[in-house]
This record gives C-alpha cells, structure tokens and sequence, in this order.
C-alpha cells in the first residue's frame, strides 16, 4: 500500500513542479490566504442565523477535502521504511562517539568558513542562491542507492515564503508545500541557515517525510557539495546538532568546543543569536508546542530533540 503512495507522490510531484514551478512568488502560500479567507468568511457566517447551516457545512466540507488531499499527497509517506533500517549499523549514539565527530566537524567548518564571503561586519554571506540551489538538485541525483532510490525533480522550485515576518517570529526555518510541490524557506534568516534550510526541504521534495530524516537526506546533499556555501551550511547545522545532542551529558566539552570556534564562526554564532533574540516571543513559544504535537502525530520525535538525526548521522560516519 504504501509503495502505491510513493508511486503517486512521484507524479503529482512532477505535475504540480512542472505546473507551478515557473511562478516567480509561492503559489502554496497564496492558497494557505485564501483557505484562511475562506475559512475567516464562513466562521462569521456561522453568527447568522440564516446562515449557519450552509456555513458549518461548507468548513466541514473543506476540512474533509483538505484532509483527504494532504493525506494522498504527503500524510502516508510518514509510514515509508524508516532510513535507520537501510544502514548496516543500528548502534544507539553515545556521547563520546559524537564527541570525536563534533571535533571533525569543528575543523571541517573553520576550513571552510575561510573561503566563503562575507559581509564588512564579517559575517557569512551567501553570494549566488542559484547557484546553491542549483548545486541541491544536482547532489539529489548523487545520493547513495542504498538510502534513496527516489527520482531527483530537476525543477527548481525553491520559493521565498509569503510568511517571511510571522516564520521569523515563530522559529519556522522553512516548509514544503504538499499541495504545490513547493520547498519554501525564510529569507529573512541569518545566511547561515539558508543553505542547509533548502537542501532540508529538497530532502521533502523527493519524498522523506519525517523531519530528521530530511534533516539526515539534506546532510548527504550538502557534505559532498563542491559550493562552499551549501558545504559550510550544512557543516555548521551538524556541528551544531552534535553539540545540542551533547549539551545535556558534557557541558563543559560543548563550552570548550565554542570557544573553539573560528573568529569568523563567532561572529556567526553571535549573529545568529541576535536574530533570535529579536524574534522570541510568545509566538515561537506556541508554534513550538503546536509543532511538537505535530511531529508526534506523524510518528516522529518532538521538534525539541535531534536523537534520530544523530542515530543516522553516527551510524552513517561509524565513528
């Protein structure tokens, strides 16, 4: 059953980035404010008496359609055989095995934090976003067989979301658009997210569902990359990953491995720190819970752990 679902995610995908990929803004997000219009309009037409009948069946309706269609498009490849299962080695990650891939990754990102650009307050910046994306879907084609036999799109049809403001505010990075085909990223976020964000919702595109799974895909595009921007990118999220993963049992390791860090990386760090700190509130808070729910819904850990990205990252490099 679920192989009749990836054979239909194959073609709707094609259809609709064939359809909606040459549209310069996000198709998907257009229909999310019109869905929201929609759903404002009847929700007061409920308050009328003449036409509260037509109104709650008209939600319920919708409901139903939508539901159905998220379902076909994207909900049953949340039940595909779990990548964990494809690698030859299944060992639970330890704290010392992450520890030695946090110094590997520690001298990847100041090697190749020297050779990208920045801006005159010296921090990253990204210099050719086509040439990024470009690079993600060509680095789909090249992933191991044995971890995806999926077909690269080969359309581009990475789209700044509409939602740019609110995404900041609530510490969504990015999103895919099942409806749409869409892979959506927040181009207001500090550089240094940008890269790995796209290459994450590149990983949707071609069909992984569970977030750390798309976070793991998206590790394998970027890693190998030739384009030091999607490479320092995607170092710098595992680099970061391990330490969240580490924080809790080692915190003094964590602490020397910042200080540790490149001067140019903590200028990096501290503009990412900023950004976020301009953006807390009780937005990230609430959207944070309701993700949490969410992922846990769909058969994934909570949005506040990165344990299964580090189980495959681990396993994967067999430290």
């Amino acid at each position: 059953m679920i192989s009749f679902f990836e054979s239909f995610f194959e073609i709707q995908k094609k259809v609709h980035q064939s359809a909606f990929a040459w549209i310069p803004f996000s198709l998907g997000d257009l229909l999310y404010i019109l869905t929201g219009v929609f759903l404002l309009y009847t929700i007061i037409s409920l308050f009328k008496k003449r036409t509260r009948r037509s109104s709650l069946l008209s939600i319920l309706v919708g409901i139903n359609i939508f539901y159905f269609l998220y379902q076909i498009f994207w909900g049953m490849l949340y039940f595909q055989v779990p990548i964990i299962k494809k690698l030859p080695s299944q060992e639970k990650p330890t704290t010392e095995k992450a520890k030695v891939l946090a110094l590997k990754y520690l001298e990847k990102c100041k090697k190749t934090r020297s050779i990208v650009k920045e801006d005159p307050n010296g921090i990253f910046i990204i210099t050719d976003l086509k040439a990024i994306q470009k690079d993600i879907l060509a680095q789909q084609s090249r992933l191991p067989r044995t971890i995806s036999g999926k077909k690269a799109p080969e359309i581009n049809s990475f789209k700044p979301s509409l939602f740019r403001e609110v995404m900041s505010f609530t510490g969504i990075l990015g999103y895919y658009n099942p409806f749409t085909a869409e892979a959506q990223y927040n181009s207001q976020l500090p550089n240094t997210y940008i890269p790995f964000t796209s290459a994450h919702e590149s990983s949707h595109q071609l069909g992984f569902a569970r977030e750390q799974e798309a976070n793991f895909v998206g590790y394998l595009i970027g890693i190998e990359s030739e384009n030091p921007e999607l490479r320092y990118s995607t170092e710098y999220f595992t680099l970061k990953s391990l330490l969240n993963f580490i924080v809790e049992k080692d915190p003094e390791f964590v602490k020397s491995v910042l200080q540790n860090y490149s001067p140019s990386m903590k200028r990096d760090r501290a503009y990412e720190k900023a950004f976020a700190l301009k953006h807390q509130g009780w937005l990230d808070d609430f959207f944070g819970f309701t993700n949490n729910l969410f992922l846990k819904s769909n058969q994934q850990e909570g949005s506040v752990t990165y344990s299964y990205f580090i189980d495959l990252l681990l396993n994967y490099e067999r430290v």
